[in-house]
Order: C-alpha cells, then structure tokens, then sequence
C-alpha cells in the first residue's frame, strides 16, 4: 500500500481548486453547494497531479481485521487519503448486527457459592446509583446499571459475560445511564456476540424505543418490562402491585413489587383520561421497583443409618430421596419418604432491594400487603439482608425506621447516596481521595499531578466545604444505626448467602487504603530520575524577569495577567495569546479514549471551562458527569454543569453521547424553580430521534440543534436571510418542531416537516448564547467518519489591550473522529488548538481506513498542514493502556492527551515541552494490551 507523505502536497496543488476546499470562509462558492464531502475529494483527484498521498503499510502489528471480509474495504481516494466509503456512508458490511443468542447455562442446584455485593460506581461522585451483583456459580444477576458500570467492572475484573440478567429499579438516567455501552459491549464478545435479559418496570420500554437510534435490535430483543403504569392508561389495580415472579428455578426465585407514588383521588382519576402534555398524572419513570430473592430451602444431612433401618441399601435411591423423592424399601414392604431419612431442612436466604425515591413512594410502600408474609411477626419467612437505594430524605424519616423495623433482626445496607453524606461525610470525603473507586486511574492521575500539577491538578473532592462536615458530625443524627443492625455501604461490600456457615457480611473485598503518600513513594523508588524531572518542569512556569516598561505596564493594568513564557518578541506566539489571562479559557479532557471506557481512559468528552463566562461540552460520553466532579468536586461539577451554555455532539456513535441524559437530568433538578432557559444541545439529527424517545421517560429540558444548521453555508443564509441559499432547505425532511414553554422545540415527538421559522429561531438562540460567552462563531463542519459526522470550530470574540489594540480571538478545533480531510485542514487553519483523534499508531494505518479514524501521524500531519499552533491528541484505542504509541520527532508542536488533563490558554506555549518527560513518567508501561476483549474493542474502534 502506498506511504503517507504530507497533507500540505495535497493541499498546496488544489489552491486552484480553493472555492471547493474552503469550507469556512464567507462568501465562498463552496459554502453554497450541496457537493458531497465524497465528491469534493474525488474531484481534487481527478484534476491534480501531485506526488501521491500515501499509507504507510503495517509491519509486524499483532492486531488483526476480521479475515471473513466479504469484500475488500472500498478506498475512495486511494491516490490521497483512503478511507472506508461504505462505512462513511453507513453500508460497511462489517457494521452489521450480529443475530445474537442468550447464552444457555447449566445450573448448579447446589451453589457452593452464593453472595450479594454493591458495586460501587458513583459512590465517590453521587453521580449514578450503585449497583448490586447477585452472584451465584453459573448465573449472575445486576441490579441497575447506572453509568460507569462497564468500567467499574473492567477495573474489579467482574467478567460483563457472565452476566445472565439486569433489573431496573427505575428506568432513568441514574440508573440505566450505563445500559446502553453495556449493551454494545455484550453485543460485541466473541464471534458472535450476546445479549442478556434486561427486566424493568412498564417504563422499560421507552428506553429501548430510544436505543433503537444506535444500538442493535438483536442487543435488546431479550428487554422484558412488566407490570402496568401511566403509559397503559389505567389506573394500576390492587393486584398489580402483587408479587411479580421474574426467575423462578431450582437456584432462586426472584419476585418483583412495584412502587408509584401515593397521589390523591383526583390525579388518580387522570390515568383515565388519555395523556395531555400538560397532565399532572404521574409520568414514566415515577415507578420504582423492589425485588425479592429468596434461595430455596437447604435441605438437612442425609442420615445413612436410617435408611439401613428402613431396609435400603446404599445405592442409587439414597440418591433418589436426597433429592426429594419417595423410594420403595428393599427388604420391606414400605415406602420410605425423605422425611424419614433427612434431617430438618434451614429456610432459604431472603435478600430484598428497596429504591423509595421520595416520601409519595414511602407511603405506598408502607401499605403494601405482599410484605406480611416477610415481617417478623409472621413465621413463613426471614429476611436476611436488605439493601436500601432509598435516599435519606426519605430513609431518615420516621415513617421509614417503623417500616424497617417490622422485619426484625434483619442486616440493613444503607446505600443511598445521601444516606452516605448524612452518616458518614467526613470519613467518606478523605476515604474518596485515599481509596477512589476507579483506583487503577487515580493512581495514573496522582503520577501526572506529581510531574506537571499545571496540567494535571489534584482531585477536586477538596470542594465539599469542612463546615457541612462539621455541622453533621456535630448532630450525630444517625438513628437508622441506633435503632436497626446496619452498614452503610462501601464499595465491594458482600453478604454471603452461601455457604450457610458463612452467612452474614464480608469485608474482605473492601479495597484497602492507599494514601496519596504511598503512590509516590512507589513512583519515587521505581523511577528516582522523575524528582529531577519535576523540577525541570516546574521551571517551566518561573517568570522571568521584565523590563521596568513592562512592569510599569502590569502594575497599571491589575486585570493583566501576562504568563512568564509569553515573550512579546516571540514571533512564533499567536497574537490571540498576547495579554492573555488565565481567566480566559481552559481545556479539561474528560475523557480521552475510543469505544468504550477502560482502566485509565473514559470515553470522549471535552469540558472547555470560559469561567466567568460559562462553558461548553463538546462530545458527552458516558461517565462525563463523573469525571467532572472528579475533577472539580461535587459542588464545583454542580456549578459547571449549571453553567453550560450548551452541548455539542459530534456523531451518534454511543461512545460520544450516552452521558448527555444525565447531565441534562442534574441541570433540570439543579436550576428547578430557578428561571432559566433550555439548554441548547448541537448534534446530528439521529440524536434527535433520540433524545425525542428519550424524553418520554424523563424530561430533558433542552432546545436541539442539528448540526448541519450550523455549517458555514446555513449560516451565511441565516445571516443573510436568503433561505434559498441553505441547502438544508432541498432537503424533504428536517427534526425540528414546535413545542411548549420550558419543554423547548423538543419536549414531545416532531414532525417530519422543514419549519424555517424554527430553525431561524434556534440560530437567534444560539447567537444569543455565543455573546453570552463571548464567542464570536461556531461552525461544524462534515467529516469522513460515519453518516452525519461533523467536526467544529469555536472562535472568540475580538478583544482589546490597554492601549487600544485589538487581539484577535482564540480558535479551538475539535475533530470529533474522522479520517484526514481537506473539510478539517481547511477549518483548522491558523487554529490556536486542534484537538485530533489518534486513534491508531502509525503502523496501523489499514485498520484506521477500515473504520476511518486516523493514526498518530496523520493527526499531527493535519494540524502541521493547517498550521495549527497546537495540537492535543485524543481518542485512543484502548490498546494502548496508559500512553499511546508515537513518533517524539514529529511532534514539537503536540501533546497527548489525558484523563482530567487542563490545558489553560495561557499555558499552550509550554504544552509540548512536558512531553518527553510524561515519556520518562511511562518508559516501563508503554506497551500494547493485546487482551482479547481490547482486541476487539480496538477493531470495532467507533
């Protein structure tokens, strides 16, 4: 195959061609053409004559495509950048779903090994719900299944293809955030992938109408909901709040109770009447669900010397009454029955899962009838364990504690996030720093902070204030550990159900404290040069000493903040960086790897912070909201999120998206009864489809945007009033529609039908927002990727200096992924920062066709070519573990990328001398994972 050269070869010969390959600049020609990005690139081809623009063919990489290709992978362009055309159009064979099948498991009658565990994702942040594993020998059964679930288990090496079921408690963001990548991940396993039964209440099935957008059908064809609610348009019967049997078999029998809100008589009567927008009937994913798992009975001890005396010989019915059956005796004429023969049987474990989410819940709960046959008071049946979701609010009432103590000498588990905060803050606050739940990438995180804290700060748990602290521990009120036998719930906590003699809690699994301290230390002693190498870098930032105009300047100025490395003689130094503050924007990876999330990475997401000004999330993959308040802490991430001005996804693959929901759900509570307007969410029009199904489960409040109204060319029509110019306006559809107050253009299902008005309408919002920020433009613009695959472009307002001067605005590029195009050199030029997906190493530059993502090389090649001054690399393939593999000669003016790495704009000077130093941070772990499950995650790379 032939060898990548330079994109500046491909672009320097098509200047002729400049109307076609200048997406961004006004009253271009091209800004008015409906030519594909396809096209534009197979018209460059045939008009130039310019030494070819290569690939560089793989050598000896480990890592191999799928050998049963049908077809060889279609090069457009083979003469220039190649790239996979049916996969950019959505026809890539590959992608196809597999017919996945429910694995089919012998099960073990006779566990020897049976327990319940909380898994603790989004005890550190308050972000999600924890989960809970019941784990039997051949089955294993999740309850909820919030985000971070995918990752939490990769970090704890819980096997995601064991996993026999998911149960809901709710169907919501916090606790079904995480379903979707889970979903995808399972699809993907093996050669032939598989699916699981996911079960929840009636709600469920609003959800899977919403996933249809991006995930399979055969990924969720095993979704069971149960139960009736809202959605059916009755009033829920007596009955239905009866015991419903989900699993029934020789291992356990697992029943489900549904729970709504106790409403008077009048909104009652409104489940009659057919649904209104503005009903005040409950709405899907107000039910709540309880489960009950109870085991079977556990036999007694077979006695052989009754049996003798009854006339049976040892053989195959000693076997036949052990399992229950009556047997004829062999020297007499009786039948011998298992009574006769076994000792008395020990009641079954019952485990029960309580989620009450407020006190309208409570108060149904406390009227339920199927609990009466689990009280203490009734002989039919002891509860052993039970885990309460419920939050304090609810679960520190009175109410609450009478409910809970009808059950008697019963274990309780208090994992509700707030029950957490109430009972035990201060402890879990410095637990949090010392023992985080993703520990593998805490300790990454405390390496980089100890090599370069300017880039990659501490944790921000810091941000919840001492004297909440103080005044709960002052109170002491905890009368749920007074009154009952309970444990809060810490991450990995079990109670063992099997064997009976080790029943009861086990706190062997709790992971042990490692302080901040000792990860150095064992940084230190592995690595003893990185002391110096500290230095060095700190050095770094030492400000230089100024002339007496220049401090005369700074002194007169306070508002003035100039960085020590910015020399005003330098002539390589953009002129936006001149005066800069450090006030002025900051750039937080969220998240910085491709797929799914692994050990160290997330997935994509980017939090560009403009401080007083707001700020903005460009790609929302799952885990966004976790990972900022990792990085600000509880309250500061609150704050963030407040401040958005909006949200920008660049295509619909879930790994750059499915964290948007809950971030969207926590704005809506966090600003509820505070004046304020939708938030406004940029993206392609499949997300439309979703978040419109999405929204019938919970209301989003957010006012959406297709990307493709924000191209240069929809623009420059908006602008100038001339619809006729737009080529959206040839399109037979559009996904925008009228909708209610505080509800945007989006609260319910939109028509098919172009409204200009609308969209004219959205585009005066988004106007509005940009100078709210102090924006002066953005732009997306198309990428070779998949459908509707965009990239963006966000360029700041003009602004002054002291003495008048106008400095011209920053400009941020953000590829989302995509191969090398000319739409992206383009859009990149004189680009402050270009953030660019690196998805493979340059030796995999056949794989990075098949699924159109781009190499180290060809990133650094785009941002060369535009003359970007910056680039941060990002979206690795989670073969790469730690730190991706590259080529330090090319890369003078780039930075790779990190988790929670915060690259402030008046710190992009320095940004790639710490590069080779994060080198010497990793020399002993830049190696390749070549695990089955990152093979494949690196060759289904979306």
């Amino acid at each position: 195959m032939p060898q990548i050269t330079s994109l500046r070869l491909l672009l320097s010969s098509a200047n002729h061609y400049s109307p076609l390959l200048s997406p961004l600049k006004p009253n271009s020609p091209s800004l008015r053409t409906t030519t594909s990005l396809f096209t534009v690139i197979s018209y460059s081809k045939r008009r130039r004559s310019v030494p070819p623009f290569n690939l560089r063919t793989r050598n000896k990489s480990t890592f191999r495509e799928t050998k049963e290709r049908e077809k060889p992978v279609s090069m457009e362009e083979s003469e220039s950048v190649g790239f996979n055309k049916r996969r950019a159009e959505g026809r890539d064979k590959s992608d196809k779903p597999k017919t996945l099948q429910l694995k089919v498991r012998k099960l073990n009658p006779i566990n020897t090994i049976c327990y319940v565990q909380i898994l603790g994702t989004g005890m550190d942040t308050q972000d999600t719900s924890p989960s809970v594993l019941l784990f039997f020998d051949k089955q294993r059964f999740i309850f909820n299944a919030g985000e971070g679930l995918q990752r939490f288990c990769t970090e704890h090496k819980i096997k995601l293809s064991k996993i026999d079921h998911i149960f809901l408690s709710r169907v919501c963001s916090e606790t079904a955030g995480g379903l979707p990548g889970l979903l995808l991940t399972l699809a993907g396993m093996g050669e032939e992938g598989m699916s699981v039964n996911v079960w929840g209440p009636s709600d469920l099935k609003y959800l899977v109408d919403a996933m249809k957008s991006f995930i399979p059908n055969a990924a969720m064809v095993h979704s069971h909901s149960f139960g009736t609610g809202p959605s059916d348009g009755l009033v829920p019967s007596p009955e239905s709040f009866d015991p419903i049997v989900i699993v029934d078999d020789e291992v356990v029998k697992l029943s489900a109770i549904l729970l709504q809100p106790n409403c008077s008589e009048e909104r009652r009567n409104q489940y009659l009447r057919p649904h209104k927008e503005h009903s005040e009937a409950l709405k899907p994913g107000d039910i709540s669900v309880i489960y009950v798992c109870e085991l079977p009975e556990i036999k007694g001890k077979f006695d052989p010397a009754k049996a003798a005396a009854l006339g049976l010989r040892p053989g195959p019915k000693y076997r036949e009454l052990q399992l229950g059956n009556s047997v004829r005796s062999d020297h007499q004429n009786i039948m011998v029955h298992p009574s006769d023969v076994m000792g008395p049987s020990l009641p079954g474990p019952v485990v029960i899962l309580v989620d009450c989410p407020t006190e309208f819940h409570l108060q149904q709960l406390i009227s339920l009838q199927s609990f009466h046959r689990y009280y203490a008071n009734s002989l039919e049946k002891t509860v052993n364990c039970m885990i309460h979701l419920t939050p304090a609010s609810v679960a520190s009432t009175s109410d609450y504690h009478n409910w809970m103590g009808k059950f008697g000498e019963v274990q309780h588990i208090m994992a509700g996030h707030e029950m957490l905060v109430i009972s035990l803050l201060f402890s879990l606050w410095k637990k949090n720093v010392e023992v985080p739940i993703l520990k593998a990438s805490a300790r990454i995180a405390a390496r980089l902070n100890y090599l370069c804290p300017q880039f990659f700060p501490a944790p921000g748990f810091g941000s919840l204030r001492h004297n909440h602290v103080k005044d709960h521990r002052a109170s002491n009120e905890d009368p749920v550990s007074k009154l009952f036998k309970n444990h809060s719930a810490e991450n990995l906590l079990k109670f063992n159900l099997r064997p009976y003699s080790q029943l009861g809690l086990d706190k062997s699994c709790i992971p042990s404290t490692t302080p901040h301290s000792g990860i150095i230390n064992d940084l230190l002693s592995e690595i003893p040069e990185i002391v110096d190498a500290a230095k060095e870098v700190s050095n770094f930032w030492n400000r230089p000493t100024h002339s007496e105009e220049e401090q005369s300047l700074t002194k007169n100025n306070k508002w003035m903040i100039e960085e020590p490395w910015l020399n005003p003689n330098g002539n390589d130094l953009p002129s936006c960086l001149e005066n800069v503050t450090r006030e002025d924007m900051e750039i937080v990876l969220l998240g910085t790897g491709s797929s799914q999330p692994s050990k160290y990475r997330n997935v994509s997401s980017i939090f560009i912070n403009i401080f007083a000004k707001g700020s903005l999330l460009l790609d929302c993959g799952e885990g966004t909201l976790a990972q900022l308040k990792r990085r600000f802490g509880i309250e500061g991430a609150d704050k963030a999120v407040k401040g958005l001005k909006f949200v920008w996804i660049s295509h619909i693959h879930a790994d750059h998206h499915t964290g948007l929901a809950r971030i969207l759900a926590l704005r809506r509570d966090l600003l509820k009864g505070i004046p304020h307007d939708p938030l406004l969410v940029i993206g392609p029009r499949q997300l439309k489809r979703y978040l419109d199904a999405y929204q019938r489960l919970e209301e989003l409040d957010m006012l959406f945007l297709d990307c493709r109204h924000t191209t240069q060319s929809s623009l420059d029509a908006f602008e100038n009033n001339d619809e006729s110019k737009s080529p959206d306006n040839n399109v037979g559809k559009n996904l925008i529609s009228k909708g209610s107050k505080m509800q945007s253009y989006l609260s319910r299902p939109s028509s098919l039908s172009v409204d200009s008005e609308v969209i004219n309408n959205i585009l005066k919002k988004l106007k509005e927002v940009l100078n709210e920020a102090c924006l002066e433009a953005l732009i997306s613009f198309p990428v070779v990727h998949c459908p509707q695959a965009y990239g963006v472009v966000l360029k700041a307002a003009e602004r002054f200096n002291s003495m008048g001067k106008v400095i011209p605005g920053w400009k941020l590029v953000y590829s989302g992924d995509t191969r090398p195009c000319l739409e992206l050199v383009e859009a990149s030029r004189g680009a402050t920062v270009l953030i660019h997906e690196a998805t493979f190493e340059d030796g995999m530059a056949e794989e990075a066709i098949a699924r159109n993502h781009s190499t180290t090389k060809e990133a650094i090649e785009v941002g060369e070519s535009a003359d970007a001054y910056r680039i941060i690399l990002t979206h690795f393939s989670q073969r790469y573990p730690k730190i991706p593999v590259f080529d330090e000669t090319h890369m003078h003016n780039t930075s790779i990328g990190f988790d929670m790495m915060s690259v402030n704009l008046a710190d992009l000077p320095v940004l790639p001398k710490v590069l080779p130093y994060l080198k010497l941070l990793f020399r002993n772990e830049m190696i390749v994972d070549e695990s089955d499950d990152v093979r494949f995650s690196a060759s289904q790379a979306i």
